[in-house]
């Protein structure tokens, strides 16, 4: 019941505003199509596996939902690097988090 809580608290608080966070994203930087197919890709693939770490897990998932929220742990740490598809939407999201910093 724990685990469900938790991947129910992650998926609210760390799925939802993140999937809205690249939508934006890719809005705004006009990606083209190849970017945003493969953001999809890597979205669909990671996203269930992040869900059953959050159950299995649930310290990382309230540790990884606070550092998010906060802006302590960059977004981009969730996706696998080693998958090309996920290497697109790592470098968006690393792109507009120092967009965001400088200003």
């Amino acid at each position: 019941m724990i685990a469900d809580i938790a991947a129910w608290m992650f998926t609210l608080f760390v799925v939802d505003p993140l999937h809205a966070e690249m939508r934006q994203h890719l809005e705004r930087a006009n990606a083209p199509v190849e970017i945003v197919q493969q953001s999809r890709q890597c979205l669909e693939s990671d996203v269930p596996r992040l869900i059953d770490k959050a159950g299995d897990e649930p310290g990382w998932a309230i540790a990884t939902a606070i550092g998010i929220s906060t802006g302590w742990t960059s977004p981009e740490t969730l996706f696998d690097g080693a998958d090309p598809a996920c290497s697109a939407l790592r470098g968006l999201i690393g792109t507009e988090n120092a967009r965001e910093m400088e200003g």
